[in-house]
Order: structure tokens, then C-alpha cells, then sequence
């Protein structure tokens, strides 16, 4: 019963000073970690030199284990570390190469996943789609009636729409365009009159 009561208290006194040997290791184990990873986005450098570190403590606690003390060497150590996980090697997970979310993945293929900015990612012309009294589903089939009529014009003949539909008065898009107001305004006819036929509705008479 002693031996059995003196045995977690062991094994704690041991594990406690372990990790004291590794902390005057650490500071050459984050180092090397650091340059390593240097040239990589800061968000995921710091994981990778938090599992360097891991990867370090799990090798370092196994030479121990086996009485290998004399082979730590923490330069050594880190080397090992980085390597793991270039490697993709982190500890308690697996690796994914497929798994666009994976770290591993991330730095094995060189890309990198950024969060959007929903707002940059709207249209300037969606501004002007805020009628309050219109249903997300009726905004929805506006917005997606409104892109496939830019799809039937030409390019040119779009840019000027959606210049128009921004607000720009008839001068205002003749300089941006260069050409003059009077074709301005005979686009802006035509497109009129191309909008009413694409929905099937007749023309207004002015």
C-alpha cells in the first residue's frame, strides 16, 4: 500500500522535474523555431512555433524515458521540432493535405486562408437595392434579374449602365467615358428601352 501511495507522487516529482530541465531549453527551442517560420503570416506562425515547442517537450520526454538523457542537445532538439512539422507532424492530429483548413496543408501547398470582408465583396450597385418595403426574396430575384440583363449587353454599353445606375448624370459618364452626352443619352434610351423588353414589358411613352 505504500508503494502504491508513493508511486503517483513519484512519477509527479519526476514529471515536474522534467519540465523544469525543458524550460532551460526553451528559450534556443522558441528561437529556432522563430527563424524557421519567420517568413511566414504572423496568425499561423505563432501555432507553428507553439507545436515546434510541443514536438520539442514530446522527443525530449522520450529520450528521458529511455535514458537517453546525454543525446539532448537543444539546438538539436529544435531541429527535430521544425522538421516534424514542416512535416506536418502535430501532436494529439493528423495530418491533411486535402483539408484546405489544415495548417499543414496551408504550408505544404504555399496558400493562405484570409478572412473576407463581406461588405467588399457587394457591388456598388447593390447599394441602391434597399427598399424597405421589398422582401429579401423580391431583392434576391432584383439583383439576379439585374446581373443577367448586364450579361446581355456589350461591354461597353455595361460599363455605362452600371455608371448610370450609380447615380452619374448624363455629362458626368460622357467625361468618364469620353464620348459625348448626346450618345450618352441615346445609350441610356436604348438600354432603357432593352430593360422593358427583357422583362417583356412595353415601352413607357415619354
Amino acid at each position: 500500500m505504500i508503494e502504491c501511495a508513493s508511486y503517483p507522487r513519484n512519477v509527479a516529482v519526476a514529471s515536474k522535474q522534467r519540465e523544469m530541465e525543458f524550460e532551460s531549453l526553451l528559450p534556443v527551442v522558441r528561437r529556432c523555431a522563430a527563424y524557421a517560420f519567420r517568413r511566414i503570416r504572423r496568425c499561423l506562425r505563432e501555432d507553428l512555433i507553439a507545436e515546434a515547442v510541443a514536438n520539442a517537450y514530446a522527443a525530449f520526454a522520450r529520450l528521458i524515458k529511455r535514458g537517453l538523457a546525454h543525446l539532448v542537445y537543444p539546438t538539436a532538439l529544435a531541429r527535430f521540432a521544425i522538421r516534424k512539422v514542416w512535416d506536418g507532424r502535430r501532436i494529439g492530429a493528423r495530418r491533411s493535405a486535402s483539408d484546405v483548413m489544415s495548417e499543414y496543408a496551408q504550408v505544404k501547398r504555399k496558400f493562405a486562408i484570409e478572412q473576407l470582408d463581406h461588405a467588399s465583396l457587394r457591388q456598388p450597385w447593390e447599394e441602391l437595392l434597399t427598399d424597405r418595403r421589398a422582401t429579401p426574396a423580391d431583392l434576391a430575384a432584383c439583383k439576379l434579374d439585374f446581373c443577367a440583363w448586364l450579361m446581355r449587353l456589350s461591354q461597353a454599353n455595361r460599363k455605362v449602365a452600371l455608371r448610370l445606375a450609380m447615380g452619374d448624370t448624363t455629362k458626368e459618364a460622357a467625361n468618364r467615358f469620353s464620348i459625348s452626352a448626346s450618345r450618352i443619352s441615346q445609350i441610356r434610351r436604348e438600354l432603357q428601352n432593352d430593360w422593358y423588353g427583357y422583362h417583356g414589358e412595353p415601352v413607357p411613352q415619354l
